[in-house]
C-alpha cells in the first residue's frame, strides 16, 4: 500500500471511529479521574448527617421492630425501612432504602442518620467503567480496539517534520518514557 493511501485511510479511520467513540471517550475520561481521587471524596454519592436524640426504646426486645418504625416516623419515614441489626450492646444500626442509614446508642438516645444522594452524571459513569454486563463488556473491548487503532492511525496521518519522524516522534518517546519512569521510580 502506499504512502499516500496508508495515510488518506488513517485520517478516515482516525475520524470516523472518533466521532463514533465520543461518548464513550467522556464516559471513560470523567469516570476516570473521579475513580482516581476515591481517597478524597466518594465519586458515586454525596453523604450528608443528621443528629438527633430520641426517648424510644430500642433495646433487643420483641417490640424492637415497632419502636423502630416510631422511630422512623419521627426522623424519616418508615416506608423506607429495610431492617436492622445490633452491631454491639449498646448500638441498633438501621437499614433504609436507598442506601442510607441510622445509628443510635441506645443507652443515650444520640443519633445519627447518614444519607445517601447519587451523585448526577458521576453514577452513571462510573456504573459504566465498572463493565455492568456482557453487552457493555464487549462494547468496551471495542473502544479499547478503537484506542489501539487511533494509536496506529496517528503514526501515519501527518508526514514530515510534525509527523513520526519529527516532533510527532518526539511526542510519542515522551508518552512511552513517562510511565516507564513512574515504573522504575515508584515500583
Amino acid at each position: 500500500m502506499k504512502m499516500k493511501t496508508l495515510r488518506k485511510w488513517s485520517r478516515i479511520l482516525h475520524r470516523d471511529i472518533g466521532y463514533f467513540f465520543i461518548g464513550t471517550t467522556l464516559i471513560y475520561a470523567i469516570s476516570g479521574i473521579a475513580l482516581n481521587h476515591m481517597s478524597d471524596w466518594n465519586p458515586n454519592y454525596s453523604v450528608s448527617l443528621k443528629e438527633f436524640n430520641t426517648s424510644i426504646n430500642l433495646n433487643n426486645n420483641s417490640n424492637t421492630k415497632e419502636n423502630v418504625l416510631l422511630l422512623l416516623d419521627n426522623i424519616d419515614s418508615r416506608k423506607n425501612y429495610k431492617k436492622h441489626y445490633f452491631p454491639n450492646e449498646n448500638k441498633i444500626k438501621i437499614f433504609l432504602k436507598g442506601g442510607s442509614s441510622v445509628v443510635v446508642n441506645i443507652n443515650s438516645g444520640n443519633g445519627v442518620t447518614e444519607y445517601l444522594k447519587k451523585r448526577p452524571l458521576f453514577f452513571e459513569v462510573n456504573y459504566l467503567h465498572y463493565n455492568p454486563n456482557n453487552i457493555w463488556k464487549w462494547f468496551s473491548d471495542a473502544f479499547a480496539a478503537a484506542l489501539i487503532l487511533f494509536a496506529i492511525t496517528s503514526f501515519f496521518m501527518v508526514k514530515g517534520k510534525k509527523g513520526i519522524t519529527g516532533r510527532g516522534g518526539i511526542y510519542t518517546a515522551l508518552g512511552f518514557l513517562i510511565p516507564i519512569l513512574f515504573l522504575i521510580l515508584f515500583m
